[in-house]
């Protein structure tokens, strides 16, 4: 039913499309999207459809990077050349055939966290109705010679409650078999994220990725203040049950949790970065470890994907309050 108090309804929620103008985010478009109950994110059509920020009434939940927003036309490929672009923001989807450390696996020379993040879309579309925003988009990661993956996104927000939900699907158009590997790589920032912050995950077995993170594994759920020279440690989590990811900060009574399918996002990984301006919590479901290809295919953790075949993945943020 219309609502006869406002003349627009992006007085209280709705889409808006921008297009950014300045510097290196020169470009890009933008999906701009509010649910009238303090839900802001903002949509990145240039990238994927990332989730570039979120926040609450104000209140940012997010993490961006001093890069900013970066068109992907100044994504490198080679090596680590991914961290002259990542936004980080709320959401980067890292795959869809490799993510983590370069690497060389079956002939391939494998980048950052491979390519997807930095991929424009396809096309986009979005529809609002009584109870939600629904977000479309359509990216390809296909090329000759190579793999043929389509990731097809809907991301839909609530009008009702402060919660939206990302449903992949993916579907391998070739006509060979192709490693699979994705990782949603959600940032949690300031003011969601201080020493104040109480992180809570159910996993019921945790393990740091190297020597540096063990040394202080009995602390992975403890922030700290922003630290010179910090160096990142990130630990893996597995869970028995259903999994339990909320971060909340007393401060400013906000909380956000994290809901994912631990059958098809079987790994876990926390990336602890607690540098001064590289101050950042990734709370990160995924379907293997950041290892680099050829470490999760000697492990036997590689996942693939046949001809014609369609996997699906779906999480679901919630933002709260106590």
């Amino acid at each position: 039913m219309q609502n006869k108090y406002i003349g627009n309804e992006f007085q209280l929620y709705g889409v808006e499309k921008y297009s950014l103008c300045e510097g290196k985010a020169k470009g890009m478009e933008i999906y701009h999207v509010k649910n009238g109950l303090g839900l802001d994110l903002c949509v990145s059509l240039n990238r994927n459809g990332d989730v570039s920020s979120l926040s609450y009434k104000g209140i940012n939940l997010s993490y961006l990077s001093p890069n900013g927003y970066v068109n992907s036309s100044y994504y490198d490929d080679k090596e680590i050349g991914f961290l002259k672009s990542f936004t980080a923001g709320f959401l980067t989807t890292c795959g869809l055939t490799t993510f983590g450390t370069p690497s060389v696996d079956d002939g391939e020379n494998l980048p950052l966290h491979g390519t997807i993040s930095n991929t424009p879309v396809n096309n986009s579309s979005y529809e609002i109705d009584e109870k939600e925003i629904t977000i479309k988009t359509i990216t390809r990661d296909e090329g000759i010679f190579s793999h043929k993956l389509v990731l097809k996104r809907t991301i839909s927000i609530s009008l009702m409650d402060n919660e939206f939900t990302i449903h992949d699907k993916i579907t391998n158009n070739g006509d060979k078999k192709s490693p699979l590997m994705i990782l949603y790589h959600m940032n949690m920032g300031y003011p969601l994220l201080d020493e104040n912050s109480e992180l809570n995950i159910n996993s019921d077995e945790v393990f740091a990725r190297n020597e540096h993170a063990k040394d202080f594994i009995n602390e992975w759920n403890m922030m700290k203040k922003p630290s010179p020279n910090f160096e990142e440690m990130c630990y893996y989590h597995k869970f028995n049950k259903k999994p339990v990811v909320n971060i909340y900060n007393e401060k400013v009574n906000v909380g956000l949790s994290i809901e994912f399918d631990k059958e098809n996002l079987d790994c876990f990984t926390e990336w602890k970065m607690m540098g001064e301006r590289d101050y950042v919590l990734g709370l990160e479901p995924g379907n293997a470890y950041p290892d680099g290809r050829d470490v999760m295919r000697k492990k036997k953790i590689l996942k693939f994907i046949k001809p014609n075949e369609t996997k699906e993945y779906s999480i679901k943020i919630k933002v709260f309050n106590k």
